[in-house]
């Protein structure tokens, strides 16, 4: 909110993707993901990678009784979205976290794939 009362919605900055030189927006990752049939629920962020720099993440929940594999969901973004923007990892999981407004708390998310990933 700024001083004349007039508030902002903004996404967070460091939830943009930097992969091999390129920005990765999650939100636009994540709108084409979610209108795969069998989505419910996606939620994307970066992680580490030594070549380059970060991947594109996937986390998604299927609908009850849905199937999908990585490799049907990577087929259905081919036409939807750039090679870099594709995720290069993704893992299906029963439920998001949220936080109290209901949104999917991605830094809980992303925080339990750091700790994963350099065993904390």
């Amino acid at each position: 909110m700024d001083e004349q009362g007039h508030i902002s919605i903004v996404d967070r900055k460091n939830f943009m993707i930097i992969t091999g030189g390129e920005n990765v927006f999650p939100a636009q990752v994540e709108n084409v993901l979610a209108s795969h049939p069998s989505v419910a629920e996606a939620a994307v962020f970066g992680l580490p990678d030594d070549k380059w720099g970060e991947i594109v993440k996937a986390v998604l929940v299927l609908h009850p009784g849905h199937v999908a594999t990585a490799e049907d969901i990577v087929d259905f973004c081919r036409d939807k979205m750039a090679n870099y923007e594709k995720p290069k990892s993704i893992d299906f999981v029963a439920e998001l976290p949220h936080g109290a407004t209901g949104k999917t708390d991605k830094l809980t998310l992303r925080k339990r794939y750091l700790d994963a990933l350099t065993g904390s």
